[in-house]
């Protein structure tokens, strides 16, 4: 339904944040919506340029969500730096509703951090600790029931690590059906800014000479990786 904020869509989900709403619908991705007490209205100041039917979403801070489809994609979305909902500049929100900017949408964009495709329609997301002590992370699960997270990397270090490590991985352990790795976690988005760890844990599954050829280039034992991939798991989850 189309109502005071300008937006064309079927509802599927709103979470709200101080007087900012994130709204999202089967159709268009979501939109970052400004109620204006004063006004008694909506105003929809930024949305998504890549069409979603979204499934769940969820806000991970004051400016960025996280979304997933019914196709089995995951991204985390982001207002840019320089962005504005518009409540100094247009007391009214008349202008942010008349001010149509690309593909008739909101002026202003949001700016994808992170996609990944986990091949499966997710039914639940949202941020959450698992471990007592432990930090927040992304958990999902999705409707064949998988259970699954996604951690933030805290170091250029572990970034380094775990990206050549998947690397390393995407030729020693290609799928059983012969597909390419990279072009199925792809499969409606390339991939972006993030790391399957479902591919690096299956390191300890490799032969020994295997495992020993890895080590080696990452410039550590085979028991050291072992033990990074142990560590990074334990800090989320078990």
């Amino acid at each position: 339904s189309t109502g005071s904020s300008g937006i064309n869509a079927e509802y599927g989900g709103i979470k709200c944040t101080g007087n900012r709403i994130l709204a999202s619908d089967n159709q268009e991705s979501i939109h970052f919506v400004k109620y204006k007490a004063g006004e008694n209205s909506l105003v929809a100041f930024a949305d998504d340029t890549f069409p979603r039917w979204v499934t769940q979403a969820t806000m991970l801070d004051y400016y960025t969500a996280a979304v997933g489809d019914k196709f089995g994609n995951l991204a985390v979305l982001r207002l840019p730096q320089d962005s504005k909902d518009n409540v100094e500049d247009d007391p009214t929100g008349n202008k942010a509703i008349w001010d149509r900017g690309l593909l008739n949408g909101a002026s202003q964009k949001l700016d994808m951090i992170n996609m990944f495709h986990i091949g499966e329609s997710v039914t639940y997301l949202e941020l959450a600790t698992l471990i007592p002590g432990g930090n927040e992370a992304r958990v999902y699960t999705t409707l064949s029931g998988t259970i699954g997270m996604f951690v933030p990397f805290t170091s250029r270090e572990d970034i380094d690590f775990f990206q050549h490590l998947e690397m390393h991985m995407r030729n020693e352990a290609p799928p059983l059906c012969g597909r390419d790795h990279l072009s199925y976690r792809s499969s409606y988005i390339p991939v972006k800014a993030t790391i399957d760890g479902d591919l690096c844990e299956q390191y300890n599954s490799l032969d020994p000479s295997k495992r020993k050829a890895i080590a080696d280039e990452l410039d550590r034992s085979p028991s050291e990786v072992s033990k990074k991939l142990e560590d990074m798991r334990t800090t989320y989850a078990f």
